[in-house]
């Protein structure tokens, strides 16, 4: 049986069909989304793709979506975020039961990082680890803590929400530390006497490939400021597996490095047990993966996600 998915990104939208678990992804499509247009121009890229795949009628479809969204409800709430201003308050899952062709038995949404940290537990590198900590750099930095295949979303040993961008790092948030926009600000600062013209973050890590002193020291700083934050809560919910994700995890050959050493850093390191760290295997079709898992799940139950008490 093939289940259908849709990843909806800042800047993409991908849709495919999943097989059984653990998981091989056929007919995948992916094409470009405009994040910042109408209500009609975004759904309409999402309803396009959607279409290219031969999804049968009235399936289940997983839905992969960045917050901040109401995923029990399936009604956006982005707001200065960037993003997709225009669904704001929208019901997605009426929008796109109408819009879909063939139409959908249902639309079951979870978080584009959960997503990817179940496809990752499913097919990939936490695979094999009863707890493992997934995280995805880019715009941001989303995460999600998995306990056998379950992210979990709450109790004493995750972050508010299972959200690692909640947490702060020097008294701010981390991703004014550990973002695109942070790290070009500190490149900015460091480096330019134009601050209105800013590499990406892509051509800072080729600088610092070559030798460039302040692209090299910023991107340090920024992934041994990722790795002292994250390092309590590895420890706390005693995850056997770091994995690393999403666009800026292509410089790998930077971020190894001065992640590791923010990791054992400090009084709460996350030396106490042994401890994976390594980038995705499945980068591209991890979020397919998991979309799929959890539309399944849902077809027999909600799926739970008790952690045992300290």
């Amino acid at each position: 049986m093939l289940t259908p998915v849709l990843e909806i990104g800042g800047t993409h939208v991908t849709a495919a069909l999943v097989g059984p678990d653990p998981g091989t992804v056929h007919e995948q499509v992916r094409t470009a989304l405009p994040a910042q247009g109408t209500l009609d121009e975004i759904l309409g890229a999402v309803a396009a793709t959607a279409s290219r795949v031969s999804a049968p009628a009235w399936a289940r479809w997983g839905v992969a979506v960045p917050g901040p969204f109401d995923y029990e409800a399936g009604i956006g709430l982005f707001q200065g975020v960037g993003k997709f201003d225009a669904l704001y308050g929208v019901d997605l899952r009426a929008e796109l039961l109408r819009r879909l062709a063939p139409s959908p038995g249902t639309l079951h949404f979870l978080n584009d990082a959960d997503a990817f940290s179940i496809g990752e537990s499913i097919a990939g590198a936490a695979a094999g680890h009863r707890r493992a900590v997934c995280i995805t750099l880019g715009s941001g930095v989303g995460s999600a803590f998995v306990d056998r295949g379950k992210p979990v979303n709450d109790g004493p040993l995750v972050p508010q929400d299972g959200s690692a961008h909640l947490l702060t790092y020097g008294g701010r948030p981390m991703e004014d530390t550990v973002s695109r926009r942070a790290i070009r600000a500190a490149y900015a600062r460091a480096a330019l006497d134009d601050p209105d013209v800013v590499p990406e973050v892509r051509t800072i890590a080729e600088l610092a490939r070559g030798g460039e002193t302040h692209a090299r020291a910023v991107l340090d700083h920024a992934f041994r400021a990722l790795g002292e934050t994250l390092a309590p809560w590895i420890n706390r919910f005693e995850a056997t597996a770091l994995v690393v994700g999403g666009s800026i995890a292509a410089s790998w050959d930077l971020i190894e490095a001065p992640l590791r050493i923010g990791l054992t850093a400090g009084p709460n390191t996350a030396e106490e047990q042994p401890l994976t760290v390594c980038t995705a295997a499945r980068p591209d079709d991890a979020p397919l993966l998991g979309a799929a898992r959890w539309a399944r799940q849902a077809m027999r139950t909600r799926p739970t996600c008790d952690v045992p008490p300290l």
